[in-house]
Order: C-alpha cells, then structure tokens, then sequence
C-alpha cells in the first residue's frame, strides 16, 4: 500500500505517466469492473493507525455502521472483521461501484466524526478501499479463512470465536467446528494478505 514512499522519483514518474495512460487511479490500484459479483473489500486507517480502535465504543459503533452499510448497498455478508486499524469483508454484489460509494461515504462521515471528538481536523482518517474479485469456489473459502483468522494474525486473540468485532461465531455455529476445521485445511490462506501488515 505505502511503496510510494519506497520509490524514486523516477520510478513514480514512471508509474503515473502509465497509470494516467490507462485512465486509472493515479494513487491506488484500479476498481474492479467485470462480472463478478463477489467481492473481498478492505479498508484501512491511513498509516494503519489505531483510530477505529481508539475505544470499544467506537469499534462498537462503527462495527454497527459498516454493517448497516453493506447490508443497504450489497445482496449478501459472507464475512466481515473489523480490527482497530483496519477492516476485512467479503460480500456479493451486484454493483461493486455502489458498494464502494457507500463505504467512501461511511468513511467521510467517520472520518469528520472522530477527526472533531480527537479534536484533530484535517488529519487524515483512512487510506482507502481496495476490492479483489473471487475468482472461484476455493478462493472464497480461503477469503472467508483469511478474514476470520485476521485477528490471531495479527495478535489479538488466539481463538476466530474470541474476537467480539466479527462474525467468526456466527460462522462457527452455522457450519460447525468439525466443517470449519475441515475447510481450514483445505483453503490455504498461507499466501494471502502480503497487503495486510
């Protein structure tokens, strides 16, 4: 997300002149257009800073907000985590355009929100959302793994059920510990999310 900074000047000369050319974002990867109608989205606080999480009632609230959101701008909520800097859904869709304008709306909104209550205007609050089409079956089933599993990944707890900020419990008593294991080794998660750190 930040290789940016890593560049040189000519390397991001390079990168603009060709991503004007193709009529792509300039700073952030191209949205998705096409067929699919499934969709991984994550959002993450600008710099990966703790400002969801900066209390249990703002992490409630918000939670209470994405959902809202997404369950006003898409058909269906696979999966979703929400961690203090950042968060994972994986939802179907039949306009990834739509969806995405509500959660550019949601972050304004949040954004100028806590920005007044830190009593910091004009810091910047989030990066940005990033969506990737499922590709297939297993695809989505190592998407659903990976969200669920995002709060051991980075820490937090070291149990999916034990995360209060997802719907991992709800996973779990509809498919059962014995099939959630069962699609734990079967969908590999070890080459996903070098995005996520």
């Amino acid at each position: 997300m930040y290789n940016w900074r890593k560049m040189t000047d000519e390397q991001r000369k390079s990168l603009l002149e060709l991503r004007k050319s193709q009529k792509t974002p300039w700073h952030s990867p191209p949205h998705i257009q096409g067929e699919r109608n499934r969709f991984h989205i994550t959002a993450a606080c600008y710099e990966h800073s703790s400002i969801i999480g900066k209390s249990c009632e703002r992490m409630n609230e918000f939670e209470s907000e994405l959902l809202n959101t997404l369950e006003l701008s898409t058909i269906n909520i696979y999966a979703w985590v929400l961690l203090p800097n950042h968060y994972h859904v994986l939802v179907k869709t039949d306009d990834a355009r739509k969806t995405l304008k509500a959660l550019f709306q949601l972050h304004g909104r949040t954004s100028y929100r806590w920005n007044g209550e830190d009593k910091l205007r004009g810091r910047k609050t989030w990066y940005n959302a990033l969506e990737h089409g499922i590709k297939s079956d297993s695809h989505f089933h190592a998407t659903i793994n990976y969200i669920l599993h995002n709060p051991i990944k980075h820490s937090y707890v070291q149990h999916w059920q034990d995360w209060p900020f997802s719907n991992a419990k709800q996973y779990l008593d509809a498919i059962g510990k014995t099939e959630a294991l069962r699609r734990w080794k079967e969908y590999d998660i070890s080459k996903m999310g070098a995005w996520d750190v």
